[in-house]
Parts: structure tokens; sequence; C-alpha cells
């Protein structure tokens, strides 16, 4: 699984801290960064939710 972030399209919602946050964090300006590029077992599914429920559609997941 690869993830990317979008800083320019990101509206800093949130969600996807909020939704996996030992992958994304927030930066100062409230713009999503991504923590690591390893994603674990452990938060594959949660990764999954986060790209689903993006407003702003700037994660993009890949299997």
């Amino acid at each position: 699984m690869h993830v990317t972030a979008d800083r320019d399209v990101c509206v800093g919602a949130g969600m996807c801290a909020l939704t996996a946050p030992g992958v994304f964090d927030q930066d100062d300006d409230g713009l999503v960064t991504v923590l690591t590029s390893d994603i674990g077992e452990n938060d594959r599914d949660a990764v999954r939710e986060a790209g689903m429920l993006c407003p702003s559609g700037a994660l993009r997941v890949t299997e």
C-alpha cells in the first residue's frame, strides 16, 4: 500500500489525522502531512477510510 497527499488540494478538515493518526498529521497551517510511507497491516483499513473521508480528495491510496 502506498499513500500520498496533495497539500495544494488539502482544505485542512483533519479527517485523515483523526482516522489514521499513526499515518497522518496536520502542520501548523492545518494541512495534511504523511508521517510514514510504510503502512503497516494494522493501519491499512484506517488509511483506506481516511482516503474515502477526505472532503477535498487530497489523499491518494494505492494498493
